[in-house]
């Protein structure tokens, strides 16, 4: 517990350093302030990426090995793929609104297959939740968790696809379209995020264990109070 505390603080001050490179640093010509987005909204949708691939990682090797630790591990890491698709879809819907007027518009490739992969593994930890026997639900998630992952880099080369309202990545093999501080800024925040997604990768792996524990002590609290039988009632 102590180590995930270490973390969590830690990860806090990197974010923190991140954000203040943020607000420091140079904006766009033409996007003005609203350009500070970027380094919120790029790092999000990475972690997001980051997060499912582990998923997708832990689901095959669970296949192989059926062993309990990966099963958690696909579980955690898709609960927080699918709290950094919310935070990058809505930095996302921000900068939309300021630069080009409108927040959504599902006939942006990038946009309609982000929205369909955040379904999809909302659905994968909905499957979680409808299958209460532990070998099926690991079983279940793990093909999913396999299959679902062929849709990051489809929403990550939808830019390349489709010639929509999404740009291409300021940030490329052949080099960066930003200033050298914008570019600084942007990596200290991509850091900073991947660390924070550790921190709390560890954090959720602790109550996962911690919720097994306690499952595997005995009933709950109150698991043993029964209602009365109705041959047991006796009128008043």
């Amino acid at each position: 517990m102590k180590r995930v505390q270490i973390l969590l603080a830690t990860s806090a001050a990197a974010v923190a350093a991140g954000l203040w490179l943020a607000f420091t640093s140079p904006t766009d010509a033409l996007q003005g302030e609203f350009s500070r987005i970027l380094n919120l909204h790029a790092p999000f949708m990475w972690v997001a990426f980051l997060a499912f691939g582990l998923t997708a990682l832990a689901s095959i090797i669970w296949l192989f090995t059926k062993t309990p630790r990966w099963d958690r591990l696909g579980e955690a890491s898709a609960e927080l793929g699918v709290l950094f698709t919310v935070l990058g879809l809505f930095t996302g819907m921000v900068w939309g609104q300021a630069v080009w007027g409108r927040a959504w518009d599902w006939g942006d490739a990038r946009m309609a297959s982000t929205a369909v992969m955040l379904f999809v593994y909302i659905g994968y930890l909905a499957l979680r939740r409808a299958t209460p026997d532990p070998e099926m639900r690991a079983r279940r998630s793990a093909i999913l968790g396999a299959i679902a992952v062929v849709q990051v880099p489809l929403v990550y080369f939808s830019v390349y696809m489709f010639r929509t309202l999404h740009q291409t990545p300021s940030i490329r093999p052949d080099g960066a379209s930003m200033p050298s501080e914008m570019l600084v800024a942007l990596l200290v925040n991509f850091a900073a995020f991947t660390y924070l997604f550790v921190a709390l990768l560890f954090a959720r792996l602790e109550v996962a264990r911690a919720e097994e524990r306690l499952a595997a002590d005995g009933a709950l609290a109150g698991d043993s109070v029964k209602p009365p039988r109705l041959s047991e009632v006796k009128d008043v």
